[in-house]
């Protein structure tokens, strides 16, 4: 959990510098304003994904000396942290707590401002009349106005204008979805800077929405400065802001060219992948050999993996049941890992029916192309005579006995197996002397493989 909040508030620090660098004071306010949505969902997911990496299992049987702890230092260690989750958690759930419950006061008090003060329907947006002398401010599609001005019409209409930009495009979900994400991760030290730059980026896309419909600058610039000297809005809502406007007269005269645009929008590209790399996990697993297929049984997290997989395909009607080659290869390394007692009790193995043999060609088809007809193959050639001029081939040579041939392998110095494990050479001889059904798996110097039964000649298979 502490390295999850560490690269989060770090991976959101570096999306705020970059903004603050390369994009504030330029004109592009739409995308500055998914920018800036964009890097608080990134931040708070990138630290959540994990590579899977595997490597070839390594052992070492030597420990450094700095791996030693005496008895006292362990036990004072394990003191010191006993305590500190309890505390951690506990100075955290009562920040969400005091978060959660002043967003729902903020919330109610908006609501009740609606209910209860008189309504004007504009299109789609309710203009909302106070009876206190607040500025014009908006929530969601409601413009709240002081009620004796707006009836007296001394409400600018660029002010009318620039509040119902703020409506049309929506800027309250932007401001609902940071307030929530502050309830959980209160103790993020850049969401303030964030929050500023989202409300400041909301006043920019109004100011363009008014001086597109040809508002003359300057006169605009004169009145929000009239409104923004005394404004005073609810904490959810959008309004005019004096300590805001300096920034937005200066980003009023900038236009960005279309160069300037397409390189700040091709630096997005590297900064998103550094961000990847750098913030999330790598996981490294043993990758699995022919040597692991002897351990003790699977590990509950194999089993938990092969249980998830097979349950997934186990669901499908075996008719329509189609594994993935590489699930497929997941699930037989895991299974052959398991003790008969992991077997039982794990999902069943999916099983697929194969497809059937694809049809002999008919001698009467027609060649779509050249227009012959398919001729079947011609039948193998009878086998040549031997060297003494009998035309039937020579019998193939009697089974090795199996006690001999099992005597040979262990003077080559092979090993013995009975159902996985290791036995010597002298009980291997005699299981199979007493045993007719008994099969003993060998494995030569060489790597090949042997199953010795004496009903049966020895099989050698290569790895």
């Amino acid at each position: 959990m502490e390295i999850y909040v560490l690269k989060s508030v770090a991976c959101l620090g570096i999306c705020f510098a970059f903004y603050k660098i390369a994009l504030e004071n330029s004109s592009l306010h739409v995308l500055k304003r998914f920018y800036l949505l964009g890097s608080l969902l990134l931040s708070l997911s990138i630290p959540l994904i994990t590579f899977t990496r595997y490597v070839e299992a390594t052992t070492s049987g030597a420990v450094g000396s700095n791996a030693i702890m005496t008895v006292e230092a362990f036990q004072e260690t394990i003191n010191l942290y006993s305590y500190l989750p309890s505390v951690l958690w506990t100075i955290y759930i009562g920040g969400v707590l005091f978060f959660g419950l002043k967003f729902v006061i903020n919330l109610r008090r908006m609501i009740r401002k609606i209910r209860l003060n008189p309504k004007l329907r504009n299109q789609n947006i309710f203009h909302v009349l106070l009876k206190q002398d607040r500025s014009p401010h908006t929530f969601l599609n409601y413009i709240f106005f002081h009620k004796s001005s707006y009836e007296t019409k001394k409400i600018p209409n660029e002010v009318i204008l620039h509040e119902r930009a703020h409506a049309e495009q929506w800027h309250s979900l932007d401001v609902l979805l940071l307030e929530f994400i502050k309830i959980f991760f209160w103790f993020n030290p850049v969401l303030p800077f964030f929050n500023r730059s989202i409300r400041l980026n909301h006043e920019f896309l109004a100011d363009d929405a008014v001086l597109n419909r040809g508002f003359e600058t300057s006169e605009y610039q004169n009145i929000l400065l009239a409104y923004s000297s005394h404004a005073v809005a609810p904490n959810l809502a959008n309004s005019i802001n004096y300590s805001l406007i300096k920034k937005r007269f200066t980003v009023m005269k900038t236009k960005t060219s279309l160069f300037s645009r397409n390189l700040r929008l091709l630096l997005l590209l590297p900064l998103f992948s550094i961000l990847l790399y750098s913030f999330s996990s790598v996981e490294i697993l043993p990758k699995e050999t022919e040597e692991t297929l002897h351990q003790e049984g699977a590990t509950a997290k194999q089993i938990k993996e092969y249980n998830a997989l097979a349950k997934k395909y186990n669901a499908v009607n075996i008719k329509d049941r189609v594994i993935k080659l590489k699930d497929l290869k997941r699930l037989e390394i895991i299974y052959k890992l398991m003790t008969p007692a992991q077997k039982a009790s794990a999902e069943p193995f999916p099983e697929c029916i194969p497809p059937p043999p694809p049809p002999p060609p008919d001698p009467d088809d027609v060649n779509s192309k050249s227009g012959n007809k398919v001729v079947p193959p011609p039948p193998p050639p009878p086998p040549a005579p031997d060297a003494v001029g009998s035309d039937d081939p020579p019998p193939p040579p009697p089974p090795p006995n199996p006690i001999e041939h099992l005597t040979q392998l262990a003077k080559e110095g092979a090993s013995f197996f009975l159902e996985g494990k290791s036995i010597t050479s002298k009980e291997a001889i005699r299981l199979l002397k007493n045993r007719e059904d008994l099969n003993i798996s060998v494995k030569k110097k060489n790597g090949d493989k042997v199953t010795v039964n004496l009903t049966k000649a020895p099989i050698t298979i290569k790895d």
